[in-house]
């Protein structure tokens, strides 16, 4: 098939790519290119979707299948108004963040949805509510009846840069003390779901190759805290003490939570957020997702933070410094 991906060069466009490519088909990834480079074997075209002439060189061509992650609403109206007559199945990678509320455990693809944005340009502020509108261009400019919106859940896996599910691993094997003592939230029922990004990209792909159609919720198999972390210290043979603190403390202490400086990763604690890693991804499964173990997730992404440089500075965790400061006064609450 002719597979034409609007990006991939960035983390989950090149997955795409890749796995298109491993699946025997031809693939070209239109891009600026400044996120990095598009796998070996596609056809690169260097274009700026902020033009008007981005999709000169693509437009008169026929596609299997167009797949789209941008979330800048005038990106994709351009795209679409360019592209929808030449595409047979067009892939949009949308995102939970639509969703108006989080608070109900779950909730399914039917859940109210923000306003969409209006206008063509978003800040990270209006991020869900671009996604919206990203949704509404490709619903209005492809049809239903050819068009895939993917609700992706937190993506983690090898590449993961948010440093959201490469933290605990990463931690767990490095702990910042010197007994090996790590500081965790004493949330272990809390809901927390990750879809490898290899799973997304495969399912993407086969999207195109089986012209799929519909809205899915793309979020891994819900996972309690404790038994994420608890896998997170199998695949980095943990054994030392859990300090386990309650979220009230952490609140307290000034940690912030899911992502962020001075944050632990995944830990939620503000009401109405008691779905948000509790979302239904049955109707994704029922189309053909394949979720492979989050222990292999974990053990994957721990191998790719130990190539990459693990003291870089992070965009999701507790500096070993924090966390050190706030064991010792954790401690020194106990003993009271």
């Amino acid at each position: 098939m002719r597979i034409l991906v609007l990006g991939g060069t960035a983390w989950l466009g090149g997955e795409v790519a890749q796995v298109a490519l491993e699946r025997g088909h031809d693939v070209t990834c239109l891009a600026r290119g400044e996120s990095g480079q598009a796998p070996p074997g596609v056809h690169m075209v260097a274009a700026d979707r902020s033009s008007a002439a981005a999709y000169g060189l693509v437009a008169d061509q026929d596609w299997d299948g167009v797949v789209d992650v941008s979330w800048q609403p005038g990106f994709v109206r351009g795209a679409v108004s360019a592209l929808a007559d030449r595409a047979a199945t067009w892939v949009y990678v949308s995102s939970g963040s639509v969703y108006a509320a989080h608070g109900t455990p779950g909730a399914d693809e039917d859940a109210a949805l923000l306003p969409a944005l209006e206008g063509d340009v978003a800040d990270r502020e209006s991020y869900g509510e671009a996604k919206v509108a990203c949704e509404q261009a490709v619903l209005a400019g492809v049809g239903a009846d050819r068009a895939v919106i993917a609700r992706s859940g937190l993506i983690g896996g090898p590449g993961d840069h948010s440093d959201r599910t490469g933290y605990w691993p990463l931690r767990f094997a490095h702990p910042a003390t010197e007994d090996g003592s790590v500081l965790v939230p004493d949330t272990p029922d809390l809901g927390t779901q990750v879809i490898d990004v290899r799973d997304l990209a495969r399912w993407l792909v086969e999207s195109v190759e089986q012209e799929r159609a519909g809205v899915f919720n793309l979020s891994g198999d819900v996972t309690p805290f404790g038994e994420h972390l608890a896998t997170a210290r199998r695949v980095a043979g943990h054994d030392g003490p859990l300090v386990r603190v309650s979220s009230p403390w952490l609140v307290d202490h000034g940690v912030e939570e899911w992502a962020g400086e001075r944050s632990l990763p995944l830990w939620l604690h503000s009401e109405g957020w008691e779905g948000f890693g509790h979302r239904s991804n049955a109707a994704a499964r029922e189309s053909g997702l394949v979720l492979r173990p989050l222990e292999e997730t974990l053990r994957d992404t721990l191998a790719w933070e130990l190539k990459t440089v693990p003291g870089r500075p992070r965009k999701a965790g507790l500096s070993p410094e924090d966390e050190r400061d706030l064991i010792a006064k954790a401690r020194a609450q106990s003993r009271g």
